[in-house]
């Protein structure tokens, strides 16, 4: 089969929910993706944050191999090595105390809300729920996170929606200061992605922390985007130094395979009683066993270093950047354009945020474990592409 038959094919028996870009992608090493007609391209989207430590590591590999040949999945009701192996690594990592796996980062912010509505009943009774998030964050699809999700064009068609969320502008502690007293909890993305990878400022952070804990709010971090590794550190609220109760995470753990879920501090890791919340495939034995594989690999990458390398590349080459570690973005008036102008050179990368409020960008997610040479190799591309354009 070759490319359009590919995309003849998807095109035909997969619903349209996503603008897909016209290439089809047949295998992967490190941090280069082929198609089916043999075009090499280096790729810096590592799928959508995904592929975290690149495509087919040989130690990724073994532990999926490994696990899939003696335990792939035996539901909640039982107890197994790799997701207690995994919890506890996570909370060391972390700083938290106890886990929750489900199955990605919608799931996960959806336990989060849970997880915050009823550490505030259990102790002050119903009606004290609302949860705020900031503007131009995302944290999911569902109906529940498109609620939280602070950006209207992802609220269009679905309504109606669940209630019990207040939006305020990023960076302002004065909106958080003015918030109504039925407040349970404040969610933040360090960094925002979809909404055009917009880091939040530090000073900002403290503020909040400090608001969440005079009113008894539980402090809650999406880290989907940002966690393990992404930013440099395991999680990118530890560039801070706050102290979160609750942190989301999906994406990159898995290094490839769908996994996610959250983390709760003591404050409220005891809260979900049995019978409060489940998932069936969450804990999933060759998940975890990835997962572990994933953050022996990345334990030994020097992660801010590759992202100085990067940084100091775009900016030498007088391209504005955004973004905290190995997670950046180049604003640009046409984005979209720009990464089809980047695939054609044999570069792949994301958009986001929104052209229109000022906030498009090219977005730049490459593999943890990128080499210096693709780095180099990738900054040719964005050079010749990016600053003719």
């Amino acid at each position: 089969m070759n490319n359009q038959d590919i995309i003849n094919l998807t095109e035909t028996y997969i619903m349209p929910t996503y603008a897909r870009f016209p290439i089809a992608v047949e295998r992967g090493q490190d941090s280069t993706v082929w198609d089916f007609e043999g075009k090499a391209s280096l790729d810096f989207t590592s799928g959508v944050g995904v592929n975290s430590v690149g495509y087919a590591h040989p130690q990724w590999v073994a532990a999926v191999a490994e696990q899939a040949g003696t335990l792939a999945h035996t539901s909640n009701l039982f107890h197994t090595r790799p997701a207690g192996e995994l919890a506890k690594r996570l909370c060391q990592l972390s700083g938290m105390s106890k886990a929750f796996f489900a199955n990605g980062g919608a799931e996960a912010n959806e336990g989060a809300i849970k997880l915050a509505r009823k550490y505030s009943n259990d102790k002050y009774g119903p009606g004290r729920s609302t949860i705020i998030t900031l503007k131009d964050s995302f944290h999911g699809r569902t109906i529940t996170t498109l609620a939280a999700t602070g950006q209207e064009k992802f609220h269009k068609h679905f309504g109606p929606f669940t209630p019990g969320f207040v939006h305020v502008p990023a960076n302002d502690a004065a909106a958080l200061e003015a918030a109504p007293g039925d407040v349970c909890a404040l969610i933040l993305e360090t960094v925002q992605g979809e909404g055009g990878v917009l880091p939040l400022d530090a000073g900002y952070i403290g503020a909040a922390e400090k608001i969440c804990r005079e009113r008894d709010w539980l402090l809650i971090f999406d880290e989907v985007q940002t966690g393990v590794y992404r930013t440099g550190k395991p999680f990118a609220f530890q560039h801070s130094g706050v102290t979160p109760d609750i942190v989301s995470f999906a994406k990159g753990i898995g290094g490839g395979l769908p996994l996610g879920g959250i983390l709760a501090g003591p404050r409220c890791c005891e809260v979900f009683q049995p019978g409060d919340h489940a998932t069936t495939f969450g804990g999933n034995c060759i998940a975890c066993a990835e997962a572990l594989a994933t953050l022996d690999i990345l334990a030994g990458e020097d992660i801010e270093a590759k992202a100085k390398r990067l940084r100091g590349g775009l900016e030498e080459s007088g391209l504005p950047v955004r973004g905290l570690g190995l997670m950046l973005a180049i604003p640009r008036e046409d984005p979209r354009g720009d990464v089809m102008k980047l695939i054609e050179a044999g570069l792949l990368t994301l958009t986001a945020g929104d052209p229109a409020l000022g906030q498009g960008a090219v977005r730049l997610l490459p593999p943890l474990t990128i080499g210096s040479g693709d780095i180099d190799n990738g900054l040719a591309i964005l050079r010749n592409v990016l600053c003719r354009t």
